[in-house]
């Protein structure tokens, strides 16, 4: 076989394992957007082809291809004169702007203050409470922070590993405008995403990528913490690039997580939107689609197969914009079950007197037995042992759980020092294992001994009569 057929071969292999069926591919919901020009455009931004006498051009165009893909996979910056067989969007929104690591694809939305996703409005984040979303992410380095100079940032990827030759082709960054530079005048939110035509424009992806990161205080996921940011730190050390800066780091699924779980199960991000938000997406795919989608347009060049990969890498960042926004100021909105997982996260940051509010206006909408006996382990925790009582006998009256007689065992016997009581819970049933429960129960009958014999030794003896002489 001559080389033109193995390359031809080499052209028709899959990149990312074999490809779904790709049902057509939707754009957004129509909206109110405005297309901004980015730094750079102009007919000067487009890539420049070697002209045809150029030394650049000389060979055949395959073997130009093979040498891009050989030094894509050795790690190499491939001069720009070289770049050839890379395809031109003409479908998909994106722009061709220039820079010095090379040229990008680029696109820029401005969101209306009207968007919503779902019940939330997007620009809800940029007034959000910094110390209540530090508190919710159990992390008080977030409490000082300004959310108008929030980053949120989303990728979408060749594969779902981290340091195994991943590369992020697309990714999704939102971010407020300032105007005038004042955080006081937070303007609308803006949406930007980088494409990678091919590998070879990956190092301007993480340029513009790492400029935006410097220009934020605060970096804003849905498990980036264990998934993009690592990844992405990892392409900057293949390229060979300087890494961005450390910035403090608001992940949204351990929120979700802390504050949904127990209603929602798992928390993916689709399942939060549809539960929490109210929103629903109309034509999304399915995350195991996203890399065969780019695979086939690496291939063919086919840009349709991208339109819904696209679609979905903006919803997901207007999604966590709306998330921030909902957390900074969750209490009428939250669903009564919601509420108690915020009280439960306040409550592990040592806030109890505001997890016991919140506790209270959960049980207002009907929280029921789960919100009564958080609102029992609260009082007992900031030591209101009286009205702990009150609220576990209460809750034992309506639920056969052997925690709340436990705890309600130890109150009798240490609070209300009733042994008999005490005793008669832990005959009930309580949780706790056979060895502890048997100690507990000799101690308790020890003390009923010793309060009884007390008891007795109280009661008036009757005199007795001196015998007659």
């Amino acid at each position: 076989m001559n080389l033109k057929g193995k390359l031809q071969r080499l052209s028709a292999q899959q990149v990312a394992g074999e490809l779904a069926p790709m049902p057509a591919g939707r754009s957004m919901p129509s909206r109110e957007v405005l297309m901004e020009p980015l730094p750079g455009q102009g007919a000067e931004s487009e890539a420049k082809v070697p002209d045809e006498g150029s030394p650049e051009a000389a060979g055949s165009p395959e073997l130009a291809e093979l040498r891009l893909r050989m030094q894509a996979i050795l790690g190499k910056r491939v001069p720009k004169a070289v770049k050839r067989g890379v395809p031109e969007l003409t479908l998909l929104p994106f722009q061709i702007v220039q820079h010095a690591e090379g040229p990008l694809c680029q696109r820029r939305e401005r969101l209306p203050a009207s968007y919503h996703v779902g019940r939330i409005p997007v620009d809800s984040a940029s007034a959000a409470s910094s110390e209540l979303l530090g508190l919710l992410a159990l992390d008080p380095e977030l409490s000082q922070l300004d959310p108008t100079r929030a980053l949120f940032f989303d990728t979408e990827t060749t594969g779902l590993g981290v340091g195994t030759g991943t590369c992020a082709f697309l990714i999704g960054l939102g971010y407020f405008e300032l105007l005038d530079g004042s955080a006081e005048q937070a303007g609308a939110l803006v949406l930007e995403q980088l494409l990678l035509r091919s590998p070879l424009d990956e190092a301007a992806a993480l340029a513009v990528f790492r400029e935006r990161v410097e220009a934020c205080s605060l970096l804003v996921s849905f498990n980036g913490k264990t998934f993009d940011w690592p990844l992405l730190c990892d392409r900057f050390v293949m390229q060979r690039m300087k890494p961005p800066p450390q910035r403090p780091h608001l992940d949204l699924l351990h929120v979700a997580r802390r504050l949904h779980r127990k209603r929602i199960g798992a928390c993916r991000l689709k399942s939060v939107e549809s539960e929490v938000l109210g929103f629903e997406r109309d034509g999304d795919i399915d995350g195991a689609d996203v890399a065969p989608r780019y695979a086939h347009f690496l291939r063919t060049g086919d840009e349709e197969a991208l339109r819904a990969v696209v679609d979905h890498n903006l919803w997901d960042v207007a999604s966590m914009a709306a998330l921030v926004g909902l957390y900074g100021e969750p209490f009428d909105v939250l669903h009564p079950m919601d509420l108690l997982g915020v009280a439960r996260t306040l409550q592990r940051g040592r806030e109890l007197e505001r997890a016991a509010q919140v506790t209270e206006r959960a049980l207002q909408r009907g929280a029921g037995s789960d919100a009564l006996e958080l609102r029992a382990r609260l009082h007992k925790a900031r030591g209101d042992r009286a009205r702990a009582l009150e609220d576990f006998e209460a809750l034992t009256q309506e639920v056969d759980d052997p925690a709340v007689r436990l705890e309600l065992a130890k109150l009798y016997e240490h609070f209300v020092k009733d042994p008999a009581r005490a005793l008669a819970v832990i005959d009930s049933g309580v949780d706790e294992g056979e060895a502890q429960t048997a100690r507990r129960r000799a101690r308790l009958a020890k003390k009923l001994e010793r309060s009884l014999e007390v008891a007795d030794s109280a009661k008036p003896k009757p005199a007795r009569r001196r015998a007659a002489r």
